[in-house]
């Protein structure tokens, strides 16, 4: 957003960043030795480009800015896995040709959904519908697992039929169905730092680094930030807080932001994505480094350390060692909460479940980040719940006089993905840009909804639809 202030010959700004480095959960660190000592480098947010530009088709601008700044990336095969339960490895793949023909009548419903202004339903209900029905299966929820919520971050149950096919197909049917791992040893950042240099200066003091907010004043007439050494007044801001720290209420804004604001904050999720990283001795690699997947079926529990992946193999970083697994939502928020001595024991013990005890050794590097607690993001991306309209995402989106708002979780169809937040950077940067220049045509408020209708009438509470009794109710109440 601020390269869009730039380019329209905007430069009185400044950028107040909590951290020392920009990026936010485009983040990385240092993980393990490599043969000469040294560390390797590994993603702790965002880690792949997903969508990349099919032949004749516009290319997805994060794509653009990979090429543009050479970023070490490698395709990600999800044909190349081989699946486990708790005896061991066993063959179930045939569960996911399954799943995708349940997806595929969902995909048509969804649809219908959205054109014929049908009522949304869970991703769940409609996968129930489509004959896709997993039970107490656990290879079939592992399969379901490794299909929904490794990419949304949330199960079925939590997410929007309509909106996660929307998601899905202007990302992954616009641009291409390709997902491309990056593993700079720079840092994925690397772009994001890249672009900076072209509208910041070295050591550039409209850069605020290491500056906590802590109050954000705002009114018709501008906007004051206010941080532990002082305060910034400026004609108009930019809030580019993750959904997490706005629902964490961690930033007092004055006056309170509307209703009609809360609600749509409040009414969206924040998923938590959590990669689990392990480096063994070169020597004693225990799986099979051709293989990029391995996916766990645990016998209790859903998503119980379900997809393993590999960076010790072909177009990756041969010879590392290094084995990483994925945890969401609630296992995310269970270890997350717990000491890496016990997440590694139970990371341990399902591996030596997959592989047998005597072949799987102890690491010599372990680590991994704490997103729901970071309280600069409180969570990795957002996801959109079922039955919540698109005019409840806008009120989400919608700025409040001359405080904006921007980021991954305000795009209404990239919304989780790296290039949402792009898209949404641009489109508010260019906005404002045309705001402080006075050009009326370009500064449009965005539209916002201070009451939103359910879908049944009020009418319609009656016997015939099984209402008999008024839920208003005050005669058993005791003061």
């Amino acid at each position: 957003m601020k390269q869009a202030l730039t380019n329209a010959s905007v430069h009185d700004f400044l950028i107040v960043e909590y951290n020392d480095v920009i990026g936010g959960r485009v983040a990385h660190t240092t993980f393990g030795a490599k043969p000469d000592g040294s560390p390797y480098t590994v993603e702790l947010g965002a880690n792949w480009v997903q969508g990349i530009q099919s032949p004749g088709g516009p290319a997805n601008p994060i794509w653009i800015l990979a090429e543009k700044y050479n970023l070490t990336n490698t395709y990600s095969d999800y044909s190349s896995i081989q699946t486990f339960d708790h005896t061991g490895a066993v063959n179930y793949t045939d569960l996911l040709n399954t799943y995708d023909d349940a997806y595929s009548v969902l995909e048509q419903d969804a649809g219908y959904i959205l054109s014929e202004n049908l009522q949304d339903r869970s991703f769940r209900s409609g996968l129930s519908l489509s004959g896709w029905k997993p039970g107490k299966n656990m290879q079939a929820q592992a399969t379901e697992w490794w299909q929904f919520d490794w990419e949304y971050g949330q199960s079925p149950e939590e997410s929007s039929e309509e909106f996660a096919i929307v998601n899905y197909n202007t990302t992954f049917y616009q641009y291409s169905d390709a997902n491309n791992y990056v593993f700079d040893q720079r840092g994925f950042n690397t772009f994001i730092k890249g672009e900076a240099s072209t509208f910041l200066t070295p050591n550039d003091p409209r850069l605020l680094l290491n500056t906590i907010v802590t109050k954000i004043s705002h009114s018709d007439t501008g906007v004051t930030i206010h941080y532990k050494d002082g305060c910034i007044e400026a004609e108009y801001a930019i809030c580019t807080f993750s959904l997490g720290v706005l629902q964490n209420d961690v930033v007092k804004f004055s006056p309170q932001l509307p209703t009609w604001k809360q609600e749509g904050i409040e009414t969206f999720s924040m998923a938590t994505y959590t990669k689990i990283f392990l480096q063994f001795p070169k020597d004693k690699v225990f799986w099979n480094t051709s293989t990029q997947f391995f996916l766990y079926a645990d016998p209790i529990e859903r998503g119980y350390y379900p997809v393993f992946q590999s960076l010790d193999g072909p177009g990756f970083l041969p010879g590392s060692g290094i084995l990483f697994v994925t945890v969401v939502s609630d296992q995310s928020y269970v270890v997350e909460n717990q000491d890496d001595a016990t997440t590694k024991a139970q990371v341990l013990a399902v591996l030596r479940d997959m592989y047998g005890a005597k072949n799987v050794p102890e690491p010599t590097a372990f680590l991994y980040p704490r997103w729901s607690t970071t309280p600069w993001a409180f969570g990795s991306y957002s996801n959109w719940p079922p039955g919540t309209s698109l005019e409840m995402h806008q009120n989400l989106r919608a700025n409040v006089g001359r405080l904006w708002f921007a980021g991954e979780h305000t795009h209404a169809e990239y919304y989780g993905f790296l290039h949402g937040a792009w898209f949404e950077g641009q489109k508010v940067g260019g906005t404002l840009a045309g705001c402080v220049k006075g050009n009326k045509t370009v500064c449009v408020e965005e539209v916002d909804y201070p009451l939103l209708h359910g879908d049944t009438p009020e009418a319609q509470y009656d016997p015939a639809n099984g209402w008999f009794v008024t839920s208003f109710q005050t005669v058993g109440f005791d003061d």
